[in-house]
């Protein structure tokens, strides 16, 4: 099935700047303290869900910085990006690491097998039209009480940019950044249940302050979530347009 327009195009983008982005961004959390006190959130909602076991995927993984420091804090876990030159200099980055060609529109993955998906500027590039089957798909895959965390550009309120231009290449980039209560409304239409909302201010160069959420698949009410011994490792089959 051809993958929709913006896929495309953001793959392409992605493949075209990649090295050039991967050599500016090899780690940009090492001067993120707020981000990274995020990630360890997200670690221990993961274990204290008794998710720990089974998967994490890193959706939109890019160069690989936020699936390494997931394995270093002990959960199994794997990248997955659209652009097959970003996908393959976070494997020659991290070899120890599983990372794959693939897209947060259409997980390629069985029903209640994650652990918790973390997505950090990803969910940018990602029309508004296409935000409510994107969370759809993550509620399908989460296993009940296992964590998001999103990270994204926000802004007074929604708005769109197209580049054209970036590292000295040509693309055609799609930017969306938007209020924390937006991406919160279609988390919880999609079934997701909200655990905290944080906004910070703009750093060094950014121009737009930076919204983190967090939230989890609902546990049936009456159920409880319990240790669970780790799972087969989930298989992500790569795809070549994502």
């Amino acid at each position: 099935m051809r993958a929709p327009d913006f896929l495309q195009s953001t793959q392409a983008s992605y493949d075209a700047i990649a090295e050039a982005y991967t050599a500016e961004h090899s780690d940009s959390l090492a001067g993120r303290p707020l981000e990274r006190a995020l990630l360890t959130t997200f670690v221990e909602l993961a274990r204290a869900a008794g998710t720990a076991g089974p998967p994490v995927a890193d959706v939109g993984s890019g160069p690989g910085y936020v699936t390494a420091r997931l394995h270093e804090a002990g959960l199994p876990v794997f990248g997955v990006d659209a652009s097959p030159r970003m996908v393959a200099l976070a494997r020659r980055a991290h070899p120890e690491l599983r990372f794959h060609v693939g897209s947060m529109t259409a997980l390629d993955l069985p029903a209640e097998t994650l652990g918790g998906i973390v997505a950090l500027y990803s969910i940018i590039h990602v029309p508004d039209d296409h935000l409510p089957s994107v969370f759809a798909g993550f509620r399908r895959v989460l296993l009940p009480g296992a964590p998001v965390l999103l990270g994204f550009q926000s802004g007074d309120e929604d708005g769109h940019q197209r580049l054209t231009e970036r590292y000295g290449q040509e693309i055609s980039l799609d930017y969306y950044w938007r209020t924390p209560d937006t991406v919160a409304a279609h988390l919880e239409a999609a079934g997701l249940e909200m655990y905290a909302r944080v906004l910070r201010a703009p750093q060094d160069q950014e121009s737009m302050p930076r919204a983190f959420l967090l939230a989890r698949r609902p546990v049936p009410s009456g159920a409880a979530v319990t240790d669970q011994a780790p799972a087969a490792p989930v298989q992500v089959t790569d795809a070549d347009s994502g």
